[in-house]
């Protein structure tokens, strides 16, 4: 694990690149949100950006947070799955595939939801949040590339349609915008695309929704989140550049 002041001076340096790139689109930095992508890192490592300032973290596992969750409450990290982050409580959404059997312990313990990926699973999470008499905020996931292992729903399809027309008539759940996660290519051009027709996607379902929230945009990770910025990104998603690489399972 990298130690406390190398996370720190990572972090640093990337506040910078997105200065940078929001200046280089005529934007506030302001506007874009930085997101520390925790998943496998220990508890530790979260503490260290938390430490460094940071209040805004994504998990993929619901179990391992749950894990975390104790040692994280020991290391000082005050966390709460019921507010965002305010008054120096972390926020921590759920950034992974969500099986919908694992919705009410996902919305117990995490902030938000940001990669709904049906209407099943918004239900599912609808139902467990009014239990807990709370609204949890969600994004949707778009699929924009070809490849198997991605998630999401397709720009064009019926779910997609059907779910944002069912979202408004979910009172425990509050859709907050969209997500998507570029293909691998080496073609940095390849993920400017990708970015751009999910802004373009944006522009025209807040026109064919009004009922519904389309403000964020979640795209970009450590290697193209300055084009994502370019593009209209409003939350960068960053894991390896903050913590280094995942730790490999013994």
């Amino acid at each position: 694990m990298l130690s406390h002041e190398s996370i720190a001076a990572r972090i640093g340096k990337i506040q910078q690149q997105i200065e940078a790139a929001c200046v280089r689109s005529g934007r506030s930095s302001g506007d874009v949100r930085l997101m520390a992508v925790s998943k496998t890192h220990p508890a530790e490592a979260i503490a260290s950006a938390y430490a460094a300032g940071l209040r805004l973290f994504g998990e993929n596992r619901v179990q391992e947070f749950q894990q975390k969750l104790p040692l994280l409450e020991d290391l000082g990290v005050r966390v709460s799955g019921h507010q965002e982050s305010v008054d120096g409580i972390a926020e921590i959404r759920f950034i992974g595939h969500l099986q919908s059997n694992k919705a009410g312990r996902a919305a117990e313990i995490f902030s938000g939801i940001d990669t709904v990926d049906s209407l099943k699973l918004a239900q599912r999470l609808d139902e467990a949040a009014s239990r807990l008499a709370r609204r949890l905020s969600i994004l949707i996931e778009i699929k924009l590339s070809g490849e198997s292992t991605k998630s999401g729903l397709a720009p064009e399809s019926r779910e997609l349609a059907e779910l944002l027309e069912r979202l408004p008539d979910l009172a425990g759940v509050e859709m907050r915008g969209l997500m998507t996660v570029a293909p691998l290519d080496e073609n940095s051009e390849t993920a400017r695309s990708c970015f751009r027709r999910l802004y373009g996607l944006r522009e025209e379902l807040a026109v064919r929704y009004p009922r519904l929230d389309f403000n964020e945009l979640s795209t970009g990770m450590s290697g193209d989140f300055e084009i994502a910025i370019e593009e209209g990104s409003t939350l960068v998603r960053i894991g390896t550049a903050i913590f280094g690489a995942r730790p490999q399972p013994a």
